[in-house]
């Protein structure tokens, strides 16, 4: 679920950030006509902060490297964007280390087999 149903629009650097009070105001009451999730996949800083409840100071590479601390409920993952290769190629851990670990933890919730 996405932290604003709305395109904010482009900004300089990228996308300009979810409209402020969105997920506050929609985000509970949505999720409580879901009660059977299991795992929140966090994709992006702002969804990393929002759920998290870290500081805006807060780096998003360390999160995602540390995803471990973060389950059993979370799941910290970059946003997959073109701009981002660049961030894939600093950090050659994702693919190898991150991936195998989300596609078991999906697997074992949805009782699949890989």
């Amino acid at each position: 679920m996405p932290l604003d149903f709305y395109f904010p629009g482009k900004g300089k650097s990228g996308d300009l950030p979810p409209r402020a009070g969105f997920a506050q105001k929609w985000h509970k009451a949505l999720l409580e006509e879901m009660p059977e999730i299991e795992l929140f996949i966090l994709v992006g800083s702002y969804a990393i902060k929002y759920y998290l409840n870290l500081k805006s100071s807060a780096k998003t590479t360390e999160v995602i490297r540390d995803f471990e601390a973060y389950l059993p409920k979370y799941f910290p993952l970059v946003h997959p964007s073109p701009r981002n290769n660049i961030w894939l190629a600093k950090n050659p851990w994702f693919e190898p280390e991150l991936l195998p670990e989300l596609k078991k933890k999906s697997c074992s919730i949805n009782e699949i087999n890989y």
